[in-house]
Formats: C-alpha cells, structure tokens, sequence
C-alpha cells in the first residue's frame, strides 16, 4: 500500500524543508485570516495529503490522497471567500484539477485492466511492452500530471489561483504541490512507462522550452506581484522539465551518465525551486498585508521600513535570476552542461529540439533578471509609492522567523549542494543503475564538475568564499581612505523628483513588452484630462494595461464557447426533441463501444472507415433528420 524508496524519502524531505518554514509563518499570518478553524483544518489536511501521494504505492489509494490534495487546495483558494472574483476563479481551478484527475484515473485503470484498488505502481512495469498504443498512456500521464504542475498549454489557472489564496498557501501550492505533481509524473514514467521512446523525451524538452518562455514573458508584464510570482512558476517548472526531457532522450540513446547528470540537475532545480519560490511569497505577503494591496505601482521604498522581508526577498531574486554562486544558478549551470553535451547525438529531431531548448533557457535567465529587478527596484527601492507603503513596517515575529528559516534553507542548497547531489544520484541510481557522483566531485567536496566532453567546473563554496572576502576587503578600503558619504538630492534633468516620476513596473517592461507585443496583444487604455481644450498639453493623464493570456484567448475562451452551444444544443434536444436526444445517445454508446473494441483488439483501417459509415448514417438519419 505504501512505499518508502528513495524517490518517496527525498520527496519527504522535500515536504519538511517547504513545510517547517511555512508553518511559522502561518502562525503569524494567521491573523489576517478570518476563517481560522476552517483555514487550519484544510492547512493541515493538505499537508498531509501530500505526504500521503509520495508514499503511496496501491494505485487506489495514491488516488485517494491525490483527490484531497486537489479539494483542500481549493477550499483554501476559498478562504478570503469575499475577494473579487474569487466564485469565476475557484471554480475554474477545480475544473482544471479535476480534469487532470480524470486522465489520471483513466491511465490507472489501463494499466491495471481495472483493478486499481488492488493494484500497486511497481507491479506493472511491463504492461507498457504489451500494449498497443504506449504512446496513449504517455498523452494520459502528460495531461494528468501537467496541469497540475502548470505546464503549457495547462498553465492558464495557476497565475489566477495562486494569487487569491492566502500567502502561506500560495507559497505551499507553488514551492511544494507543483512538485508532487512532478513526483507523480516521474513515479508513473520510472515504475510504468519504462522504457520510453525518443519521442517522449523530445515532447517533454520542448512542452518545458514554452513553458519557461511564455511564463517569464507574462511575468514580465505583471504588476501585481502574486500573479508575477506564479507565472515564475510556469517557468520554473519548464526548466525543470528541460533537464528531466535531455535526460530521458539521454536514457534512450543508451547514455546512462549523462542521463542521470541531467536528472540530478533537474531534481536538484526541483528543490531551488521550493526554497526560493516559497520564500518570495513570504516576502510578497508581507508587503501585501502591510500596503493592503498586490499592485507594485503602490509599493516603493519598503527596504527602510521592512529590512528582513527585503533582505530575503534579495536573496530569493538573487537566486531565482540564476547568478552566481546562489543554488539556483548551481541547478541551472547543470542543466546548461547537460544540454550543451549532447554534441554526440547525431539524430535529425534533437539537432533541432536541443538547440531550441538551449536558446529558451537563455532567453529565459536574462528575462528572470530584468523581471526581479523590476520587481524588487519598484518594490523596496526609491520613494514609497502610496501611504501605506510609507508606514509599512515588518509585521510579526512568526512570520520573519518562517522568512528566515527558509531563507537558511535557500543557503544551505547553495553551500551543502555536494550533500544535497549525493542523495539525488542515490535516487536516480535506483533507477538507471549508474552512479555519477565521484563524476560530479572526482578531486574533492568543493568542486562540481559537469559530465561529458565539454563539462566545465564550479565550486559554490568558493563562489561564497569569494564573494565575502571581496565585500570585506571593499569595507576595509572604505575605512581606511575614510571615504565620506554625500547625501544629496536626485537630479532629474531639471523637473521635481517625487514618487509619480519614478520607473513604473508597467513603464519598466515596456521596451520588452514591444517586442513580443505580437504574444501580448495588451488592452491600452489612455486617458488625460486636457487644458483649454489643447490636446498637445495635459494636467493629468491616467494609463491603464491589461494582458490577457494568449492560450486563455485562443484556447481556452473557444473550448468553453463551443462546450456552452454543445450544452445548449443537448439542453434543447433533451427538453423538446426526445427522439433525437435518445439517437445521440445510442449514438455515443455505439461510439463508446467502437473505441473500446479499437482500443483493446488490433486496430483496423476496414474496421474504422466502417464505422465511420455507420456513424454517419446515423447522425443524419436520426439526429440531423430532414431539413425544415
């Protein structure tokens, strides 16, 4: 029923760092929260709800946890219940989670020819080698696990959920809930799907080359910082699945110890992620309840009121943005290394997909930047932006505690990686039989070296040496020379320098924003107030943007338009039409049938095109019917 195998250890340790932090912070938090009794009961139950899918073996019951992870989720989206569209937005997530548990149910039910309460993950690992479509099963755990993860296409919920749950929830679903998801996704290819075509790995490299493209672009454009903060979670999570996609196309082409470099950096992304993303929205949720506001044109200055929050907040960006030495950039040089070491793959499909994938994980670290130098200069530097924001100050013990202790937990990747890389390479060794680590550290605990021909080294522990003994000389050289500090006022080429001519974050993007104005297509609206009647000059002006996600417009907008005609289309025939209504659904039953027979038995081009004959006789005989 239960499994305790490396890949469930890690994952339980995984849960105790994001968690222990987040539990003090929630104590700090909560009271902000009105609905404390209901809040703590679904707080607790999905903590644990998540430690129940890693251990799970039986397939009934790792469903079962799957289940109340996804409800207790939702019900705490719920939790500030008054919040403007928060009915649209909860219910749209619980689509969506369920839709992946219906792919989910019916991969298992496959697999298991039906008896999923009696079915364990590691007993059907040959299934795959008899099954006609593999490739189907593949699709089913892609959309299952993915959504939840919020990978692209199935990103479109997380940058509207995350942001209307309480802080501490938001930093739980986004740092840890996002992961297991991964975890399922990984558990189901190792112990199910194994081995995978070349294929599979392609798709995997290029669903995360989009992910983490489209999701640091529309984090870019946000203002609100709990919507930036999700859309860095998209990304994330496309990075992750770059080094987990080279890995398997690695795995396939027989090169086991690149393949499980590659796996190592993408577990080891796996826990930066955690770390630095959790701590962000600790820092966003203080600031939030501090200004009483998630617009980051109304912050500004807070770095003199609120120290702690912004020192973490520096150090989470830091890491995030991929610089040296944090263990973000630690996690993402690997995964670099690994895709720059597939210069011995001579196949046509990855001559293409790699370079695409390289390019994108480019791309995507100097948008990361430009995007946390946006987000921390308009939110702790200049001059406060509002009045809230000029009497914020750090609201509670608890919560700088749960900052701090995650805060350590971000520090500890980066110095202890050796420690962290021995325990994945132990995971991955379970599965592909190869341990690398006296690969990644042949001279000594300091060093990491990559695998393969262009492997090049890093030693994070002196990166931090370095970077601390610089500061120090450059503090000793201030002492010395006595050099003075001037305080004057900012020049600003002859106008008044106050809080409305400061760098908006709107402003900010802008050059970026043009660029891929063809993958926003914003909704501007500009409106001034004139004098005299003079176009040319204006006492105030007021602009407004607004993205709206393009999957959201071309995707998701038509499925649910052509689901409501569909609805009331069946609504109508069902209402005053029964013998059409009883013709559709002898109509679906024939179809059910038809694909199980397909499905189960030898696929048939006679058998098929057969059907199709019958299946149209049939909608225009009793469905359509005569033309009035």
């Amino acid at each position: 029923m239960f499994i305790f195998d490396s890949l469930s250890l890690l994952f339980i340790v995984f849960i105790i760092l994001g968690v222990i932090p987040n539990l003090f912070y929630m104590l700090g938090y909560l009271k902000h929260i009105e609905r404390k009794s209901y809040f703590l009961i679904n707080y607790f139950v999905f903590i644990i709800s998540m430690v129940g899918v890693v251990v799970s073996n039986n397939m009934i019951v790792f469903l079962f946890f799957w289940e109340i992870m996804s409800l207790t989720s939702w019900q705490l989206i719920l939790t500030n219940y008054s919040q403007k569209d928060i009915g649209k937005i909860s219910i749209f997530y619980f689509i969506m989670t369920h839709l992946g548990f219906i792919f989910i149910l019916t991969l298992f039910a496959i697999v298991s020819n039906g008896s999923i309460a009696s079915t364990t993950m590691d007993s059907v690992g040959g299934f795959v080698a008899n099954f006609p479509y593999p490739t189907l099963l593949f699709i089913f755990a892609l959309v299952g696990f993915l959504s939840k993860a919020g990978v692209v296409p199935f990103h479109v919920w997380l940058p509207y959920a995350h942001p209307k749950a309480p802080s501490p929830v938001s930093a739980l679903m986004s740092g840890v809930m996002l992961k297991v998801a991964l975890y399922g996704f990984i558990r189901v290819l190792f112990d199910i799907l194994y081995p995978w075509p070349l294929e599979w790995g392609i798709a995997i490299l290029i669903l995360g080359s989009l992910s983490s493209l489209i999701g640091v672009l529309y984090a870019l454009s946000e203002h609100d910082i709990k919507a930036l903060l999700a859309n860095h979670s998209i990304e994330n999570i496309g990075i992750i699945l770059i080094g987990f996609g080279i890995g398997m196309i690695f795995d396939t082409l027989g090169l086991k110890a690149l393949s499980s470099f590659a796996f190592i950096a993408s577990f080891f992304h796996i826990f930066n992620h955690m770390s630095f993303k959790s701590l962000l929205f600790m820092g966003a949720g203080s600031i939030l309840y501090e200004t009483g506001t998630k617009n980051m044109e109304k912050y500004g200055g807070l770095i003199k009121n609120m120290p702690i929050t912004a020192l973490s907040f520096l150090l989470a960006s830091i890491s995030i943005s991929a610089l040296p030495p944090t263990n973000g950039f630690l996690s993402e040089w690997m995964i670099f290394q690994s895709l720059l070491n597939s210069d011995v793959i001579s196949h046509l499909d990855l001559k293409l997909s790699i370079p695409f994938a390289i390019f994108s994980l480019a791309l995507t670290g100097g948008l990361a930047i430009a995007c946390f130098v946006k987000a921390y200069g308009i939110s702790f530097l200049g001059l406060h932006r509002s009045e809230n924001a000029k009497y914020a100050k750090e609201d509670n013990k608890l919560m700088k505690i749960g900052m701090i202790l995650m805060s350590l937990v971000v520090i500890s990747l980066m110095i202890f990686a050796p420690i962290y890389i021995k325990y994945f390479d132990k995971t991955i060794f379970e599965f592909t039989r190869l341990s690398i680590y006296k690969e990644i550290f042949p001279d000594n605990f300091y060093s990491l070296h990559a695998i393969g021909s262009f492997g090049g080294v890093v030693s994070p522990l002196i990166l931090v040496l370095m970077l601390i003994f610089i500061t120090f000389l450059i503090y000793i050289a201030q002492k010395i020379f006595n050099v003075k500090t001037r305080v004057c006022d900012s020049w600003a080429c002859g106008y008044k320098t106050d809080s409305q001519t400061q760098y908006s974050a709107v402003g900010f993007a802008g050059p970026i924003r043009r660029l891929f104005n063809w993958l926003y297509k914003p909704d501007v609206k500009f409106r001034k107030i004139t004098i005299n009647q003079e176009t040319a000059s204006f006492d105030q002006s007021h602009f407004e943007l607004h993205v709206k996600p393009l999957f959201e417009k071309t995707l998701y907008d038509s499925v649910s338009l052509f689901i409501s005609r569909v609805s009331y289309y069946v609504y109508k025939i069902a209402h005053f039409e029964q013998t059409r209504y009883c013709a559709v659904i002898l109509a679906l039953l024939i179809s059910v049938l038809f694909s199980y027979r397909v499905f189960i038995g030898e696929f048939s081009w006679i058998s098929i095109c057969l059907e199709i004959v019958i299946m149209s006789f049939i909608f225009k005989v009793l469905i359509v019917g005569e033309k009035r």
